[in-house]
C-alpha cells in the first residue's frame, strides 16, 4: 500500500485519460478552441506521466550507477517519443514531423539541457570535470547517425527512398549495438568519472549513479520500492502516456486545423514532453557539481533520440507506405553543424564552465526564433 500512495500523481494522468476516452468526441464538436484547451490539458497529463516514470528510471539508475543508469533514463525518453510519434503519424500527420522531432530533440538535448547546465553549475562551481571520452565518443556517434539519416537522403531519389531506408534501418541497429557493447563492455569507463573525494585506482575506476545516495531524495525511495515495482510502473506509464497521446494528437490536430501553425511548433512540443524528465535531472546534477551525468544524459539521450527514432519512424514508413521525409532543410543542416563542432570544441578538453554552457544555450535560442520564424 505504501508504494501505491508513493504513486498518487499517476491518479492526474489515468483520471484525465478515463474522462477524455469518453468526452473525446463531445470535445471535439465544440470547436477548435475547446480541442485546443483539451490537448493542453492531456499534454500536461503526459509530462506528470513521463515524471513517473523518469522517476523510476532514476531509481533504477541509481541502483545500478552509471553508465547503466543514465542509458535507462535516456532509454525511457526515447521510448515516450517513439510511441508518441508512432501514434502522431498512424493518424495522418505531417510527412516532416518525424524528422523536425529528431532534429528538435537533439537541439534541445545539446543546446538546451547542457547549454543550462554547463551555465549553471559553471555559475555555482567555475569549471566542472567529467570525462573527456564519454564526450568525444557521444559526438562522433551522433554527427555520424545524423549524416547517414538525415543529411544523406537529401541526394536519394524519391523512387530508390525505400532501399535507402533499409540501408538506414540496418546501419543505426549495427551502430547502435557496437555502442551499448561498448558502454556497458569493455569501454563502459567511457561514460564514468571518480568525483574528487573517491578512491579508486584510476580515475575512471569508480563509476557515479546519477542520483547520489547523500544528495538526493529518491535514494531514500530507492530502497523502500523493489526492482521490479519500478519496472512494472514504467511499463504501466508508458502504455498510459500512448493512451493520453492518441488522443492528444486528435485533438490537437482538430485544434490547429486551419491555423497554418508551422509543423516545427509541434516537433518543438513532442520532444520537450519527452526530455521534460531529463532536464530536471541534469539541472539537479549540475548544481550538484555532477557533470559526468549531465554529459551521459544530453549526449545520451541525442544519440539515443536519432539512433533509435530513426529505424522505428523508417520502418513505420515503409510499412505503410506514407510519405516520409528525413532529410533537413539547409538551415537544419546548418544548425546542426555549428552546434556539432561546437560541442566537439568544448567537450574535448574533460572540463566545462559556464562560457561553453552560454554558447550553446544562445544556440538553443537561435533554434527557437527560427522555429517561430518558420525555418
Amino acid at each position: 500500500m505504501s508504494l501505491i500512495r508513493q504513486e498518487r500523481l499517476l491518479l492526474i494522468p489515468i483520471a484525465v485519460a478515463i474522462i477524455a476516452w469518453f468526452s473525446e468526441h463531445a470535445v471535439l464538436e465544440m470547436g477548435q478552441a475547446a480541442s485546443l484547451i483539451g490537448a493542453a490539458i492531456l499534454i500536461a497529463a503526459i509530462v506528470v506521466g513521463s515524471m513517473r516514470v523518469a522517476h523510476h528510471a532514476e531509481i533504477l539508475a541509481h541502483k545500478v550507477g552509471d553508465p547503466y543508469g543514465t542509458m535507462i533514463l535516456t532509454l525511457s525518453a526515447v521510448a515516450v517519443e517513439v510511441l508518441i510519434l508512432a501514434i502522431m503519424m498512424n493518424n495522418g500527420s505531417s510527412p516532416i514531423l518525424a524528422r523536425d522531432t529528431i532534429y528538435s530533440a537533439v537541439m534541445l538535448d545539446i543546446n538546451g539541457i547542457l547549454g543550462l547546465a554547463a551555465l549553471l553549475g559553471g555559475l555555482k562551481h567555475g569549471e566542472q570535470s567529467y570525462n573527456d571520452d564519454s564526450g568525444k565518443t557521444y559526438g562522433v556517434m551522433i554527427l555520424t547517425a545524423m549524416g547517414i539519416s538525415m543529411i544523406v537522403p537529401e541526394f536519394v531519389p524519391r523512387d530508390r527512398w525505400q532501399y535507402y531506408s533499409v540501408f538506414t534501418i540496418g546501419a543505426m541497429i549495427a551502430l547502435y549495438a557496437l555502442f551499448l557493447r561498448m558502454q556497458v563492455g569493455t569501454h563502459s569507463y567511457f561514460f564514468s568519472y571518480s568525483y574528487p573525494g573517491r578512491q579508486s585506482a584510476r580515475p575512471w575506476d569508480q563509476p557515479s549513479a546519477i542520483l547520489q545516495a547523500e544528495e538526493a531524495p529518491a535514494a531514500e525511495e530507492a530502497q523502500e520500492g523493489s526492482t521490479i515495482w519500478s519496472i512494472a510502473v514504467i511499463l504501466f506509464g508508458v502504455v498510459l502516456i500512448g493512451v493520453l497521446a492518441e488522443i492528444m494528437s486528435v485533438m490537437m490536430d482538430a485544434g490547429l486545423e486551419g491555423t497554418g501553425a508551422p509543423v516545427a511548433l509541434t516537433a518543438i512540443l513532442v520532444a520537450g514532453i519527452s526530455a521534460a524528465p531529463e532536464i530536471l535531472t541534469a539541472l539537479r546534477a549540475a548544481l550538484r557539481n555532477r557533470m559526468q551525468a549531465v554529459v551521459n544524459i544530453a549526449m545520451g539521450a541525442s544519440l539515443s533520440t536519432v539512433i533509435l527514432t530513426v529505424p522505428v519512424m523508417e520502418a513505420i514508413a515503409l510499412y505503410t507506405g506514407q510519405p516520409f521525409v528525413m532529410a533537413m532543410t539547409p538551415v537544419q543542416t546548418t544548425m546542426v553543424a555549428i552546434t556539432l563542432v561546437a560541442v566537439a570544441i568544448n567537450l574535448n578538453d574533460g572540463e566545462t564552465n559556464a562560457i561553453e554552457g552560454m554558447t550553446h544555450f544562445v544556440l538553443f535560442a537561435t533554434f527557437i526564433m527560427l522555429a517561430f520564424l518558420g525555418l
